[in-house]
């Protein structure tokens, strides 16, 4: 038997994504004229400031975090407060994105009215009232329309669903878009986010190395025997799960792990006396040094590494990342 409260969520479900889908069909050209308008505002040293009143103005305040953070300097304006001082946040070099789903919202469309006579470019994000143009619409340069028919649990649930999950993808396709034509990487997202896991993900690698070749990291000549090259691991005070072996141009040559280290003692102790390279692994995965955490995450995940070499353009190791610097940085789990 189905649960009645599962089927009834399945449908908001389903009745939102059928409005994203709707969407994604009927866009035009209108779309690209927005971005272009952003884009232009950006370049001219502007703010995109983004208004609307109630879960409207909720919605703008995210879309106007998400385009900050994508390098569009952008802030949520209340368009009551505009009345009352706020007014005074507006430049020529500004552009506004003004959120409605009738198009007739009174504190709205009285700002809006006022920010057209300024000749600011208004973005306008409704649902219309019909055929004719509604009273925010005619104000606008640009419409982007949402075509919300219902919202989702219609006709016994009538809060805003569908119309607000749709403004705030229309909002995230604009910022996306913008930052897109400006050229905008993840590099850049990172600067503008430094903190927490995603922050975290995208800083570089050698930023959270701890173990560093030619430091607190020995490099090992691969013609070395397993015991010697311990004794040169042991030369420092703290050492990763694993040494690098290095050919005679300073190349990386191979990996031999604790783990490796174990299984040659439970094998034959003598072979401690034995060559490094001929129990080492060969050719072991590494990580460019422009490479960024979240790759390190990736590798990890993927091929359950503990030790990951990090190696310059030439080949030669720069350092040695331990999941452990990881997990003490919460980016993968024990």
């Amino acid at each position: 038997m189905t649960d009645p409260e599962l089927s009834f969520a399945q449908g908001v479900l389903h009745a939102e994504a059928a409005a994203l889908e709707a969407m994604a069909k009927s866009i035009g050209p209108e779309f690209s004229r927005a971005v272009d308008l952003i884009v232009a505002c950006a370049q001219a040293q502007g703010t995109v400031l983004v208004t609307g009143l109630g879960k409207s103005g909720l919605v703008g305040a995210k879309i106007s975090a998400t385009l900050a953070s994508l390098g569009i300097p952008s802030h949520p304006v209340h368009p009551s407060e505009a009345a009352h001082g706020d007014l005074g946040r507006f430049r020529a070099s500004d552009t506004v994105i003004a959120i409605s789903f009738s198009g007739e919202t009174d504190e709205v469309v009285n700002l809006c009215a006022i920010l057209a006579q300024d000749n600011l470019p208004i973005i306008a994000i409704t649902n219309g009232n019909g055929k004719e143009p509604s009273s925010l619409e005619r104000l606008a340069r640009v419409t982007l329309r949402l075509g919300i028919s219902s919202e989702a649990g219609a006709p016994g649930q009538v809060a805003p669903t569908a119309s607000t999950t749709a403004t705030m993808a229309w909002g995230d396709a604009l910022a996306l878009a913008a930052a897109r034509r400006r050229n905008f990487t993840a590099e850049d997202f990172a600067r503008r986010h430094p903190g927490g896991t995603l922050g975290g993900l995208l800083r570089p690698v050698t930023e959270v190395l701890r173990f560093i070749a030619g430091k607190n990291l020995p490099l090992i000549p691969r013609d070395a025997s397993v015991a010697s090259a311990l004794d040169m691991a042991a030369g420092v005070a703290r050492r990763p799960g694993a040494i690098l072996i290095v050919n005679p141009d300073g190349s990386l040559a191979g990996l031999f792990t604790d783990a490796d280290l174990r299984r040659l003692v439970l094998r034959d102790p003598e072979l401690l006396q034995g060559p490094i390279a001929e129990v080492m692994t060969t050719s072991p995965r590494t990580l460019e040094d422009t490479a960024l955490v979240r790759d390190a995450v990736n590798m990890i995940r993927e091929y359950r590494s503990d030790e990951i070499p990090v190696v310059d353009a030439r080949g030669c190791p720069v350092g040695i990342l331990d999941v452990q610097d990881l997990i003490a940085m919460r980016l993968v789990k024990d």
